[in-house]
């Protein structure tokens, strides 16, 4: 190749590079980063979370929302032992406080209350009708662990009726006792109302006054990791918080049954 040749191929190496340079400059300037926010949150939230995600999608361009459902406690020991999250709602203030205790949370907003029911698989055929029901040895109930917050609840409404519950399982959310019931491998379980209100016709539910005695306060709030990320993934991570504690998550979270705290 002459000298000629070989600097007009220079030239336009040189070119190119400057117009992807450019291009790229442009991309970056004029298109969203792409984000990902992580919420942490209680089973019992599953649908209305995944609902206001899709909102929440569309109104940030480029993001991502992840969201993790489990038992309250489960997420919270997550948390501690630093797993990645930019927000957390559990299912009571309990399982808030130790993540907060511990520096791993801002200072978290209630949004939301629930309440605990009885359900059965459809047509009752255990003849469940009353809370002391559920010590007859005959009915096999379903109910959360302790150390879940629908669990901590259960025991709350057990102790103040005076029963003491024929528990043949204790599962780690209540989505798990909900699942066991619509499956037919128990004939009671112990849910939140909105998880029953869920279900449909996959149970019967059995109203029982004793479960007003306990009422679980959900808490939100902005996990330390988003804020150790930097100022642009702690304030996705208050918009989150904002769209739930606001008229938009009052609303879902109304329409679901839940109750404002």
């Amino acid at each position: 190749m002459s000298a000629a040749a070989r600097g007009t191929a220079a030239l336009g190496s040189l070119a190119l590079a400057v117009g992807l340079a450019a291009c790229g400059a442009d991309a970056e300037a004029g298109a969203p980063q792409d984000r990902t926010l992580t919420v942490l949150a209680a089973a019992s939230l599953r649908d209305v979370f995944t609902d206001l995600a899709t909102d929440f999608e569309s109104e940030h361009d480029g993001v991502t929302v992840t969201l993790s459902f489990a038992g309250s406690s489960d997420l919270g020991d997550q948390i501690l032992a630093g797993a990645p999250a930019d927000v957390f709602a559990p299912a009571d203030e309990r399982t808030m406080d130790r993540v907060v205790e511990a520096g791993d949370a801002d200072d978290p907003v209630a949004f939301a209350t629930n309440t605990l029911t009885v359900v059965t698989p459809p047509g009752n055929p255990a003849g469940v009708g009353s809370f002391a029901d559920l010590a007859r040895d005959d009915v096999k109930v379903v109910v959360c662990a302790p150390e879940v917050p629908c669990g901590s609840a259960t025991e709350t409404v057990a102790d103040a009726a005076g029963v003491t519950i024929h528990r043949v399982s204790e599962e780690a959310s209540v989505t798990d006792v909900l699942g066991k019931v619509t499956a037919g491998e128990a004939d009671a379980g112990l849910v939140y109302v909105t998880d029953a209100a869920l279900a449909g016709h996959d149970v019967e539910v059995v109203d029982v006054p004793e479960t007003d005695a306990a009422l679980n306060t959900y808490p939100i709030a902005v996990v330390a990791a988003a804020t150790d990320a930097g100022a642009e993934q702690r304030e996705l991570a208050q918009a989150w918080v904002d769209l739930v504690t606001g008229e938009t998550g009052r609303a879902a979270l109304a329409e679901a049954g839940f109750g404002t705290p």
